[in-house]
């Protein structure tokens, strides 16, 4: 009779949601800064709180986007095992493209 293994079986799929939701929430700031400097009505449209200025707005859709986007992920990912370095790789990728649409010289391209 074979034995039967008492350890929980675990699932990284929770871990790669939060990885790539993370990326994606990232990137969505980088194309609303962008995004702003290209549209003047979308920069207004931003404009959530006049002290902060559109920063409010950008920041805000992010976080928007990067909860929804966790959320899905998660509940479609929590009973998966999953590639981690493949999801690890797309994040690192969102996160490089995140990074050069906030960088100013991108941005201010164009203006």
């Amino acid at each position: 009779m074979a034995k039967q293994s008492l350890a929980p079986q675990t699932f990284n799929g929770s871990a790669a949601a939060a990885f790539l939701a993370g990326s994606i929430g990232c990137a969505v700031i980088g194309l609303m800064t962008t995004g702003a400097v290209i549209s003047e009505g979308l920069n207004k449209a931003l404009n959530w709180y006049n002290p902060v200025g559109p920063l409010s707005g950008k920041t805000g859709v992010g976080v928007i986007v990067w909860l929804i986007v966790w959320a899905v992920l998660h509940n479609r990912w929590k009973d998966k095992d999953l590639n981690l370095s493949r999801i690890y790789a797309w994040t690192l990728i969102i996160l490089g493209v995140a990074l050069l649409l906030t960088f100013p010289p991108i941005f201010e391209a164009f203006e």
